[in-house]
């Protein structure tokens, strides 16, 4: 077993081979002109707790570096050694090959690192990572200063951690993360619980949290570990669901509740087919008000980092990093002259560049971006921009006779919207909205007499009356092309007892009107002229929202209603001086093999039962490791089952598989979740099963099944 600090020595030499560093320690400059150093690899190092606890990390160094260097750290609950070993190899070892130390450290609970992971973002997990950073200041091979990256996860927790004031941190790069936990994550939307994420996710983390560490790192005692992990294992479902309004354990980890404990830069990037790209505008104002350096990227992409940013054009991130590390770290890099180590920077200033840059996406028929979005990058000297107005149409001016308008939504309206939660994937994005469109309250322009671009938060108000008293919202803004193809723009939900906020929701009275506002989220976007502008209004969208106890009616004042766009104008003088993003660049040589199978998405409706269901099965990931022979495997299978008519048909019912193997040793995770309602209650179910060893000599060592009923809550 490695001890704390020490590599695997035979694996560290065939992998710096397999890179085909110089065996004099030099280094050389690449073709995408920075400084590449040689890379050394610590495959297994173990970080030492003060509670007697061991978090597992894998670390790569400059190996010519004439001194300490400074370090980046990302801390995630997600398994060095295999599940994201494919796209670690993609950003630690550039990182190294700049000069930087770049440390890969699992959570405590998860992957090797000793424990149990109890919750997402849980007060050990912030204490640890304090620890972790006062570890690395005490390397030999650390000056002192750290930079923290991370994406989803780690891009939250980076932002936790940043608020906690460590002296050992720089700078933070947080990528398709959110500063509220409650309003912008995969829970909660407007205070409408996501049944399309909530037992997803959390039947995600069962089955990771379930995993063993590696007997090639534990020894013995790796059996003994998992048995105890598998018994202290807990769902996360049960203590999400219990919290359906914004409180104390929302606030916990929601950096929006004081941007000014944040004291260190922040580079904040998102994508525009990535639910939490609104997080980039609000972090920009919230730390710029409170005078922390804050700059913005907002890409094409889906939940991806930008240099594997689907759909494309990727760019090099890796470079986007080191020039934001160079510019908090090595001041001297970032300017011109050379770094501390001996690295040339030669880019310009980041300080003199503006503070937002966005790309704003070209006019392109309907499924034809699917895979690469044509469009340019654009630039914002900070958010709020001056170059952003507010134009303001009412709904009777989208073709909406003033009146009153019945809205009587069908449940199963919502299929074509694609995931919540978009990886890329082509299945898991959005169809035409036309036939949802035809079914809901819709209001559609005129053809547009000239392109129009709009960047930030649409927003909607309505008068709205419900006959009961919980409802929900869903508004669609949809660009329709001259062929009666709908496009989604962007999305909002409300539910309408959470109208006056989120920590406090009231029923509805029936029969009296609301006037109320629904942000859309945030968006980059060009609508092409002759195209027409529709708002479509519907009182559900599954399989985004758990259905309201009872079925809806609202009436709807369309003298009342207005939308609000934040319009952009070009300034193509502004954008021509623009720095332009390069591709990506090739990670160096690595011992990881990968593959993603394709996803799938499939709606069916029985006309007679009227029930609808719909089967996603999420782009799958498979990896081996040729250095130790580690292989991993996922399966994921979401159904969504509603019958039309009958809110309380609703379910959710997720199935995972996990496989790791190496030789004869092999493991084998299974769990099945499950989720419905009644008019007063959730009920979750979840089964976790357990198997060691592979084809006749597989045997199961752990099933268990928790079953909980939750109040509901407004929701």
């Amino acid at each position: 077993m490695p001890t704390t600090g020490s590599p695997d020595s035979a694996a560290e030499t065939a992998h710096r081979h397999a890179q085909g560093h110089p065996r004099d320690g030099s280094h050389r400059a690449a073709g995408d002109g920075r400084t590449h150093h040689a890379v050394r690899v610590l495959r297994h190092v173990w970080i030492p707790l003060k509670d007697g606890a061991r978090l597992a990390a894998r670390i790569w160094l400059p190996a010519d570096a004439s001194g300490p260097v400074p370090a980046v750290l990302e801390y995630i609950p997600y398994r060095k050694n295999d599940a994201t070993a494919p796209r670690d190899v993609t950003l630690h070892g550039p990182f190294a090959q700049a000069g930087f130390a770049s440390v890969r450290v699992d959570c405590r609970g998860s992957g090797d690192s000793d424990g149990v992971m109890l919750d997402e973002y849980h007060p050990t997990e912030l204490a640890d990572a304090l620890e972790v950073l006062a570890w690395i200041e005490r390397q030999d091979w650390s000056d002192g200063q750290v930079a923290i990256i991370g994406k989803s996860w780690g891009g939250f927790n980076g932002l936790q951690i940043a608020a906690l004031d460590p002296p050992q941190l720089r700078c933070v790069v947080t990528v398709c993360s959110t500063d509220d936990r409650y309003a912008d994550d995969v829970h909660y939307a407007g205070g409408a619980l996501l049944a399309s994420e909530m037992l997803p996710w959390a039947a995600t983390m069962l089955a990771y949290n379930a995993r063993p560490g590696d007997p090639a790192v534990l020894g013995e005692s790796w059996r003994e570990r998992w048995l105890e992990r598998l018994e202290a294992t807990v769902p996360y479902a049960e203590e999400w669901i219990g919290h359906q309004r914004r409180d104390a354990y929302w606030e916990h980890g929601s950096v929006c509740e004081d941007y000014s404990a944040i004291k260190v830069p922040v580079y904040a990037v998102g994508g525009w087919l990535d639910q939490y790209r609104g997080a980039v505008f609000r972090l920009m104002s919230g730390l710029a008000d409170a005078g922390v350096p804050v700059r913005g990227l907002l890409g094409p992409w889906a939940h991806n980092y930008p240099h594997q940013g689907l759909p494309g054009p990727a760019i090099d991130f890796v470079g986007e990093c080191v020039r934001w590390f160079d510019r908090w770290m090595r001041p001297g890099a970032a300017d011109g002259t050379d770094g501390a180590d001996g690295t040339t920077g030669t880019a310009p200033a980041i300080d003199d560049e503006p503070g937002l840059r966005v790309w704003m996406p070209e006019p392109a028929p309907l499924g034809a971006d699917r895979v690469h979005r044509a469009g340019r990058w654009v630039a914002e000297p900070s958010w709020p921009s001056p170059g952003v107005t507010a134009r303001r149409t009412a709904l009777s001016e989208l073709g909406g006779a003033p009146g009153t308008a019945l809205l009587r939504s069908p449940l199963a309206i919502g299929a074509a919207t694609g995931d919540f939660l978009k990886f890329g994937d082509v299945p898991g994005q959005y169809a035409d909205q036309a036939p949802d469109d035809g079914r809901a309250c819709s209001f559609t322009g005129p053809p547009l007499p000239e392109r129009v671009e709009i960047l930030g938060v649409p927003e909607v108000t309505l008068r709205v009356t419900s006959d009961r008293p919980q409802a929900q919202l869903a508004v669609r803004l949809c660009e329709v092309t001259p062929d009666g193809a709908s496009r989604l723009v962007t999305t909002g939900l409300l539910n309408l007892t959470h109208r006056a906020g989120h920590a406090e929701p009231e029923p509805l009275q029936p029969g009296r009107a609301y006037d109320v506002t629904v942000p859309l989220f945030a968006v980059g976007h060009a609508f092409g002229a002759g195209n027409r502008i529709r708002v479509a209004v519907s009182a559900s969208l599954w399989p985004w929202m758990w259905p309201s106890p009872q079925p809806v009616a609202l009436e709807l004042d369309t003298g009342q209603g207005e939308l609000v766009l934040p319009v952009r104008e070009p300034r193509p003088a502004e954008e021509a001086a623009l720095r332009d993003f390069a591709p990506p660049s090739p990670p160096p040589p690595h011992t990881i093999e990968s593959e993603a199978p394709p996803g799938a998405r499939r709606v069916t409706y029985d006309p007679v039962d009227r029930e609808q269901i719909i089967v996603a099965t999420p782009a799958g990931s498979s990896m081996s490791d040729s250095a130790d022979g580690l292989r991993h495997s996922t399966r994921d299978l979401n159904r969504f089952r509603l019958v039309e008519g009958d809110p309380l048909s609703a379910s959710v019912e997720c199935e995972r598989e996990e496989r790791v193997a190496r030789g004869e040793w092999a493991v084998r995770i299974l769990t099945n979740s499950r989720m419905t309602a009644g008019e007063r209650d959730f009920l979750v179910v979840n089964r976790l099963i357990a198997y060691e060893g592979s084809g006749a000599a597989e045997r199961e060592v752990f099933d268990r099944t928790w079953t909980r009923s939750i109040p509901r809550d407004q929701v």
